[in-house]
């Protein structure tokens, strides 16, 4: 049993996050876990909450640990989802692999997921579509179809990258890489952020210092911004002065203009670097 149990909620309160953290985590590992730990852990944060529709909370519900690793060929990582035995799928374990092409400046080349298992009537990731029969239809039993539908266990089949790249158009280039940039971005919030901090999450404290590092990123996108206004400002008095100073010179040369490709006012690339 843990020592947090034994003292009272007062003193608990003024226990350090640390402390608090370490001893639930070593309580995470060491037993099955609080209920719904990762599914609230996961709702918690925006990008995840967004994926998960109220169909997936139910299967979610049997999550029961997520770990991540780093592999080496090819480059890349590995998230692991744990699951109990469930209603919805066979499967014990779901896996997600991503393949960078530079690890330093990671470049992401594909991404594989796990075939899901899923039982009779229980895929979370289509949905079946009933038809009346038109009237005077022979068969008058309903038409049904499956669909797509969002999920957030579509995570687990990303899009699919076709080896040779004239097999698609420009536009279809570019839907592909929208949506490995997000698949992607999911993924990296799951390695960087909820596995390392997943009772912050759970407890919703991870919100208010994930705001505050958005903030701060604003800050700084406003002084970059105020920067680049003031050297342009820079520049462009900068600009104003060369003009003066070549309108004087021209004035005093009678011939200036029929040299200008030749001389100081043919030799300016220095200022269309500028602009």
């Amino acid at each position: 049993m843990s020592f947090l149990s034994k003292i009272p909620l007062s003193v608990f309160l003024l226990l350090p996050s640390s402390a608090v953290q370490t001893d639930i985590n070593l309580q995470l590992h060491s037993a099955k876990g609080v209920p719904d730990f990762w599914l609230m852990a996961m709702k918690t944060n925006e990008i995840l909450a967004e994926e998960i529709s109220e169909r997936d909370e139910e299967a979610l519900k049997y999550l029961k640990d997520i770990k991540w690793c780093r592999i080496d060929n090819p480059k890349g990582f590995k998230l692991d989802f744990f699951f109990d035995s469930n209603p919805f799928f066979k499967n014990s374990v779901l896996t997600k692999t991503y393949h960078m092409i530079d690890d330093d400046e990671p470049i992401l080349e594909k991404a594989i997921g796990t075939e899901i298992e899923w039982y009779p009537g229980k895929c979370l990731t289509q949905k079946v579509l009933k038809k009346k029969p038109k009237k005077g239809s022979k068969n008058m039993k309903p038409i049904t179809k499956t669909e797509k539908c969002d999920s957030f266990f579509n995570f687990f089949k990303p899009p699919e990258v076709p080896e040779n790249d004239d097999d698609i158009d420009e536009d279809l280039a570019e839907e592909l890489q929208n949506l490995m940039e997000q698949d992607y971005d999911i993924g990296s919030t799951i390695r960087d952020k909820i596995i390392p901090h997943a009772v912050s999450w759970f407890t919703g404290e991870a919100v208010q210092g994930d705001e505050l590092d958005d903030e701060d990123d604003e800050d700084d996108d406003d002084d970059n911004e105020d920067e680049d206004e003031d050297d342009e400002d820079d520049e462009d008095d900068e600009d104003d002065d060369e003009d003066e100073e070549e309108q004087s010179k021209s004035a005093k040369k009678k011939g200036g203009r029929a040299r200008a490709g030749e001389g100081q006012q043919g030799e300016r690339p220095p200022e269309c670097k500028q602009q």
